[in-house]
């Protein structure tokens, strides 16, 4: 194929894409079948206007790499550990139980035994985005039922990985033997990479990105995320395995970062194109004379596969996750269609050779009905269940159906919080305010060096560019209280507050500003309240200066409100001189800073009290100590130091050199 027609083919595709797409978001049904639906019409299997899909194959797998490094991000290990039991007990039961029923039908109508274990590990999964999605838009992730499904479903995409690891090793020998030892190497394999991604993560990963994001510069960041995704999909390529397996490696690595949130907006453009071009792959597969030929069993499979997975996944959630029947069905109903990594394992599969062009079709063609019908099925699934039940009664939504639930995501669990958007000193102090009066805060800073130091003391700063209205929406912009703007630079605070205002109009934005050049801007820009410093500091002095001047208190007061009601019209204008711009030198006293500082294996400091440490200590204050999950603002003295306490001292960068050289001294 040459130049012009590849370019020919790329425009067909486009153009077809993006009539289907947008046809399908209005009738509301999900942008994969859409895709689908193109390859289906455009492939050698539908109208042939593009003959042959080969040379598309390679640039679309990168769409699954992407899709497998954002769901690694989305996968938290601490959150997996914690969540362990139930994760086993009913995840690891429903796909061990589909898997197994499935495979024994399989096997029963006569498939050969490698195909049938592919066909039913990609019928034992579901569909992550179909199902979260509609769950979102009905209110009901908070719910018994929802949380159930989001734990089931996490389990299915771990699962997912380990099939496409076990998947490519039974396009082997037909011997039983060198397929186990196959399977075998293959998870040794498997389990060496892991070990190496994960000490690359701890030790060159978190650094890399660390001076990366010093850089301040989006494209070197971009680049760089790309760099580890493909990287880590090469690596696993080149050992065997699939590149999905080493981006979600890699993503999982990262997803421990604070830089999480910005990494998984930079890869969504990717992921999002190469994905569709994925699932367009797949729908030219599909052949329409073998759907005509094949519809009665089609539908057979379908109807099984919904009605026997929701049973199933009902049973083994209302015995093993210990909620009520009606939760339980609703959890079935919601998770009883396919998945849209099933689709990834029969292109594994494929390209392997393990499974017939017709099984494909078949399986392939259940899963887009499945998920066709999937977004009615949970939108309904209250009434279904109920109805099933004999309930006729909707279930309400107080009592269990929406008691608090824990999530490792700090975000997701917030409301009525107080976004900061900079972390510097200004930042910093509103939010110790807030803190003293119990008020949830989320704070967003671009400097990497102080959010590592931030977030070990305790804080709930992240990584993140508040320009970009992912990153405000992922900071729960919809569930906030208020936003501050409180960075200095006041370009990049406009274009912050115009990106707010077009995501939420109600919510009440402070905005810090160095002086009033660019107070109107601001205002029109739909600013509650804008706080100038050099106009505020220029007010307080006067407080001050009138106070000792022996004018009355009320009569300043009243001064201090017309100024703000006038919002700052009788301050403005002034001469500059040319020092306005300079810097007074600091002195020590002003040089300090708060520093974190944890107490690590080893070290002196261990099992002694904090007055034996800070004895002799010059310049030196302790503000506050945390310790696991719990925060002590004001430690006694008397309080014995742990492994792991992380230590938040007030001082000048020359005392606290001296205490850590102290401490390593005697440690060592």
């Amino acid at each position: 194929m040459g130049h012009m027609e590849q370019l020919e083919v790329i425009i067909l595709l486009l153009a077809f894409a993006v009539g289907v797409i947008a046809l399908f978001r209005r009738i509301n049904l999900p942008p994969i079948i859409g895709y689908i639906f193109v390859g289906l019409l455009i492939g050698p299997g539908g109208f042939g206007i593009i003959p042959s899909i080969n040379e598309m194959t390679f640039l679309a797998e990168f769409g699954i790499v992407f899709l497998m490094f954002t769901l690694g991000l989305e996968v938290s290990l601490p959150r997996l550990i914690a969540m362990r039991k139930i994760l086993l007990s009913v995840g690891g039961l429903q796909v061990l139980s589909c898997t197994g029923i499935a495979f024994a039908i399989a096997l029963a109508v006569g498939v050969d035994v490698k195909a049938a274990f592919v066909v039913a590990a990609v019928l034992a999964l579901s569909s992550t985005a179909v199902a979260i999605k509609q769950l979102h838009e009905q209110k009901e992730q908070d719910s018994v039922h929802g949380r159930m499904s989001v734990n089931v479903l996490v389990f299915q995409d771990i699962a997912a990985v380990i099939f496409l690891i076990l998947i490519p090793t039974l396009s082997g020998g037909d011997q039983e033997t060198s397929v186990t030892i196959s399977i075998l190497i293959t998870l040794f394999k498997g389990v060496l990479v892991f070990i190496a991604l994960a000490l690359i993560g701890q030790y060159l990963l978190r650094p890399l990105f660390h001076e990366v994001a010093k850089a301040h510069s989006t494209e070197v960041f971009m680049m760089a995320t790309l760099l580890v995704a493909l990287s880590a999909a090469w690596l696993t390529d080149a050992l065997g395995l699939s590149m999905a397996m080493g981006a979600f490696l890699a993503g999982l690595m990262l997803g421990e970062t604070e830089f999480r949130h910005q990494i998984e907006i930079d890869i969504r453009p990717f992921k999002d194109v190469l994905l569709g071009l994925f699932f367009i792959t797949v729908g030219a597969y599909l052949n329409i004379q073998d759907l005509q030929a094949y519809w009665p069993i089609i539908l057979s499979l379908l109807c099984v596969l919904l009605i026997t997975k929701a049973i199933i996944i009902a049973t083994i959630v209302n015995f093993f996750g210990k909620i009520p029947k009606k939760s339980a069905l609703q959890v079935g109903v919601i998770l009883c269609q396919g998945g849209e990594l099933g689709f990834l394992l029969l292109s594994v599969a494929t390209m392997n050779n393990v499974i017939s062009p017709e099984l494909r079709s078949i399986t392939i063609s259940t899963l887009v009905f499945s998920l066709i019908i999937a977004p009615i099925l949970i939108r309904y699934s209250k009434k279904i269940s109920a109805y099933i039940l004999g309930d006729k009664s909707i279930e309400s939504k107080t009592g269990k159906d929406f008691q608090p639930h824990q999530l490792s995501e700090h975000t997701a669990e917030l409301r009525d919080h107080v976004i900061v958007c900079g972390f510097g000193r200004v930042g910093q102090i509103l939010v110790r305010f807030l803190d003293q009066e119990k008020i949830p805060t989320v704070a967003l800073d671009l400097d990497p060096m102080r959010v590592s130091k931030t977030s070990m003391a305790g804080e709930h700063s992240f990584f993140g560019d508040a320009r970009n209205p992912a990153i405000l929406s992922a900071a729960g912009l919809s569930r906030a209280r208020m936003v501050v703007i409180s960075f200095a630079e006041e370009a990049a605070a406009l274009e912050t507050l115009k990106h707010i205002r077009s995501l939420r109009l109600d919510v009440p934005v402070f905005v810090r500003t160095r002086n009033d050049s660019n107070l109107e801007a601001f205002q029109k820009a739909g600013a509650t309240e804008v706080v100038p410093e050099a106009l505020e500091g220029s007010l307080m002095l006067a407080l001050h200066l009138l106070l000792a001047l022996g004018v009355p208190t009320d009569r300043l007061f009243m001064k201090i409100r017309r100024v703000h009601a006038d919002r700052y019209s009788v301050l403005r204008g002034y001469f500059k001189g040319a020092d306005d711009y300079d810097t007074i030198e600091e002195d020590a006293a002003a040089r300090r800073g708060l520093h974190a500082l944890t107490i690590k294996e080893g070290s002196v400091a261990v099992d002694k009290t904090i007055a034996e440490i800070m004895e002799g200590s010059v310049d030196v204050s302790l503000k506050t100590l945390t310790r696991g999950n719990k925060r002590f603002p004001k430690p006694g003295h008397d309080m014995h130091l742990h492994v792991g306490d992380v230590l938040v001292l007030f001082a000048t960068p020359e005392a606290l050199d001296e205490l850590e050289t102290k401490m390593h001294a005697v440690a060592s």
